[in-house]
């Protein structure tokens, strides 16, 4: 035990090396590219730090056969997300992060509540493609995840047109093709650390005995999503608060593509008919925090409680509290 846990401390101070390095250099990429920070954040960011429940994913499917783990893991990974955006909050000090946050962001979360709910009705009403090992929710999340990045790119590329300040230059004496070198050796930083993180928390909770589910849910997914939290937070240290907000969103749409993947990699029976029906829980609670960050976006509450954060951020707290004692309650009474 003592070597795991000092194997999962060392790996994740190389996530958190590389992800600081990583949100600077997307950073600049941004500003030589002319795109946003919310764009790098939704694709370049969101893609890498999202790899690592991609690898695991297939793992459990194809090496573990634990369908259950695969689907758990990745929910728990979006609801973990979005408790990210209250440690935002917490740590962005201007202003309330509500406030500062590009009101654009809602157009990713109603994509993401798209997603969500395929998957809730993959899950309540599972539905085979003919002839095929498929999930139908499969053949729609692709196309919706697709269109998600063109709407989105669209929207950016219209917000461009319009007339803005002139900014000054943050990193005049950076290339882009530096930049681009710098930003892939961030990346593969991140993401040969956080592949090896799983093995070590799987490793420690199969000690404690419980279900795949709820092992899936808050300890892979708290493990898979440490790249994620890194560039998030390293991100709101040099101010770049759309591409961390950007990063956690997107993190949570390309999610969605790696249940579609893990569907295909299951082969032996459509994923989501192949797993417990408890996983309706944890897309009603990503559902529930996705509409909470989305009335934060559109009310932009100025206030922070006791100084701390605003209650939209108490209230995606106490959402994911619920779906852990929802997940702990539901755990079967141990053995004699």
């Amino acid at each position: 035990m003592i070597l795991a846990w000092t194997q999962f401390l060392l790996l994740g101070a190389v996530v958190a090396v590389a992800a600081s390095w990583l949100s600077h250099y997307g950073d600049v990429i941004a500003e030589r590219t002319g795109l946003s920070g919310s764009w790098i954040g939704l694709v370049l960011m969101a893609t890498v730090t999202s790899l690592p429940e991609l690898v695991s994913g297939v793992s459990a499917v194809r090496l573990e056969a634990a369908p259950d783990l695969a689907v758990a893991h990745i929910l728990g990974a979006c609801v973990l997300n979005l408790l990210l955006l209250s440690v935002v909050d917490l740590f962005y000090r201007p202003a309330c992060m509500f406030v500062r946050a590009s009101q654009g962001h809602a157009l990713t979360l109603g994509f993401s509540a798209a997603m969500l709910s395929i998957v809730g009705l993959g899950l309540a009403a599972p539905a085979a493609v003919p002839g095929l090992p498929l999930s139908v929710a499969t053949l729609l999340i692709v196309p919706v995840y697709l269109l998600a990045l063109r709407s989105t790119f669209t929207f950016e590329r219209r917000q461009l047109l319009e007339p803005v300040e002139p900014a000054t230059a943050k990193y005049p004496h950076i290339t882009l093709r530096r930049a681009g070198v710098g930003y892939a050796a961030a990346a593969a930083g991140v993401v040969a650390a956080a592949l090896l993180l799983p093995g070590a928390a799987v490793g420690l909770a199969d000690a404690m005995g419980w279900s795949d589910s709820l092992v899936g849910s808050l300890f892979l997914a708290a493990v898979t999503s440490l790249p994620e939290a890194v560039v998030t937070l390293a991100a709101v240290r040099i101010g770049v608060l759309d591409m961390a907000f950007a990063n956690l969103l997107g993190s949570n749409l390309f999610n969605m593509v790696i249940l579609a993947v893990d569907d295909v990699a299951y082969a032996r029976a459509p994923l989501l008919s192949s797993v417990s029906d408890g996983h309706m829980t944890t897309v009603l609670v990503a559902l529930l925090m996705t509409g909470i960050v989305t009335a934060g976006l559109v009310y932009r509450p100025n206030g922070r409680v006791r100084g701390a954060v605003s209650w939209a951020s108490l209230a995606l707290v106490a959402a994911y509290l619920l779906n852990a004692w929802l997940l702990f309650a539901g755990q079967p009474a141990a053995s004699p």
